[in-house]
C-alpha cells in the first residue's frame, strides 16, 4: 500500500503537478462562476438597476467609502508588520504603507497576486536592499496575516450563524458550525504550537528561512486581520438595500466566503466569482438591487483605489527612472560648465 501511494505520488508530481492543479481548479471556479452569473442576469432589467443606484443614499456611499479607507489603511500593516519581523526596521512605515497598497490593489485587479504584488513589493523593497528572498519572506507573512484573520472571523460567524453560508456551501447548518469550529480550533492548535519553543517557529531550509511571530505578536497579526475584513463587511453591509433584513454577521460569513472563492480564482478583481458569490448567497434580495450594492462597492473598493496605486507607482517611476536621472545629468553639466569657466591664474616671471 505505501509503494502504491509513493507511486501515485511521484506520478502526479511528474504528469500533473500542483501548479497545473491549482490553474486547473482556478479556470474551472471561473467557469462555473461565469456560468451561473450569465444564468443569473438574463432576464434582469438595466433601467431597474440604474433606478437602484439612485435609491442608495448618498451618506451610505460616504460612509461606505470612509470604511474602504479604514480597510486600506488597517492593510498598510500587512507589510509593516511582515518588515519588523523579519527585522527590516531600517524600511519606513510610509515605504510598507506604499508597497502594501499598491502591490494588492494592482495585483488583485490585474489577476495572480502572487506574481504581481510580488513584482510591485520587489521594485520599491529593492531600493532599501532587500532581496528576493526577504520580499518572498513579506509576502508569507501577509499571506499569513490575511488568512488568519480570515479563519477567525469566518469561524465565529458561521459558529454564531452557520446557516448564513449554507446558501453557498450547499452544506446544514450543523455542519457549517462542525467547520467553524475546525477553523477557531485550527487557529488555537497554532498558537499552542507557537507557544512550543522559538526553535518550533522557524520554517524554511538552506537559503530560505522564517521566523514566525510569537504568539503574542500571533495575536496582534490576527487583529490587523480582522480589523481588515471588518472594515471590508461594513462597507458592504452599508451599501445593502435596506430591506429585507439582515444582520452583519451573516452579511459577513457570506461576504468573506465569496471573497475567498474571489481569491482562489485568480481572477482580475475577482470579477464574475465574488458578484455570482454574493447573488448565490443572498436570493432574498432582489437581483437588480443587490448589482447595485455590488457596482458601488466595486467603485469603491476596487477601481477608486487601482486608479490611485496606478498613479503612485506611475508617478515613482517617472521620478526615478526619467526626472531623476535628468536633474543628476543638468547638475553634473552646470558642474563642469562652470568649472570650465574658472581660470587657473598666471604665474607671472619674477625679474
Amino acid at each position: 500500500m505505501h509503494r502504491l501511494l509513493t507511486a501515485l505520488g511521484r506520478g502526479f508530481k511528474e504528469k500533473i503537478g500542483w501548479k497545473r492543479l491549482g490553474i486547473a481548479a482556478s479556470l474551472l471556479i471561473i467557469a462555473l462562476a461565469i456560468t451561473h452569473l450569465l444564468r443569473t442576469l438574463k432576464g434582469v432589467d438595466t433601467g431597474v438597476i440604474l433606478t437602484a443606484l439612485t435609491e442608495i443614499a448618498p451618506h451610505r456611499i460616504a460612509l461606505a467609502a470612509l470604511c474602504v479607507v479604514g480597510a486600506f489603511c488597517t492593510l498598510t500593516f500587512y507589510d509593516f508588520f511582515a518588515l519588523r519581523t523579519i527585522g527590516k526596521n531600517h524600511v519606513p512605515y510610509r515605504i510598507a504603507a506604499m508597497s502594501s497598497f499598491t502591490s494588492y490593489t494592482i495585483g488583485h485587479n490585474i489577476g495572480a497576486t502572487v506574481f504581481t504584488g510580488g513584482a510591485i513589493r520587489f521594485r520599491i523593497y529593492s531600493d532599501y536592499g532587500l532581496t528576493a528572498i526577504d520580499v518572498a519572506k513579506i509576502c508569507f507573512l501577509s499571506g499569513l496575516t490575511f488568512w488568519l484573520g480570515n479563519l477567525f472571523v469566518l469561524g465565529m460567524g458561521m459558529a454564531w450563524h452557520p446557516e448564513a453560508a449554507s446558501a453557498m456551501d450547499l452544506l446544514p447548518p450543523a455542519m457549517n458550525r462542525l467547520i467553524a469550529i475546525g477553523c477557531l480550533a485550527g487557529i488555537v492548535a497554532y498558537f499552542v504550537w507557537l507557544l512550543m519553543g522559538k526553535g518550533r517557529r522557524e520554517l524554511g531550509q538552506n537559503g530560505w528561512k522564517v521566523v514566525l511571530p510569537s504568539a503574542r505578536l500571533t495575536l496582534l497579526q490576527v487583529l490587523i486581520g480582522v480589523v481588515d475584513l471588518g472594515f471590508c463587511a461594513l462597507a458592504m453591509y452599508l451599501l445593502m438595500p435596506m430591506t429585507p433584513y439582515i444582520d452583519f454577521v451573516s452579511l459577513a460569513v457570506v461576504f468573506i466566503l465569496a471573497t475567498l472563492l474571489g481569491f482562489a480564482s485568480h481572477a482580475p478583481g475577482s470579477i464574475g466569482v465574488f458578484d455570482a458569490a454574493m447573488l448565490v448567497a443572498l436570493p432574498q434580495f432582489g437581483r437588480e438591487e443587490l448589482l447595485a450594492t455590488l457596482v458601488v462597492f466595486r467603485i469603491l473598493y476596487f477601481l477608486i483605489p487601482f486608479g490611485i496605486s496606478i498613479w503612485i507607482m506611475g508617478t515613482r517611476e517617472l521620478w526615478l527612472s526619467v526626472l531623476q536621472p535628468w536633474l543628476e545629468r543638468r547638475r553634473l553639466g552646470e558642474a563642469c560648465t562652470a568649472k570650465a569657466r574658472v581660470r587657473p591664474p598666471i604665474n607671472g616671471r619674477q625679474s
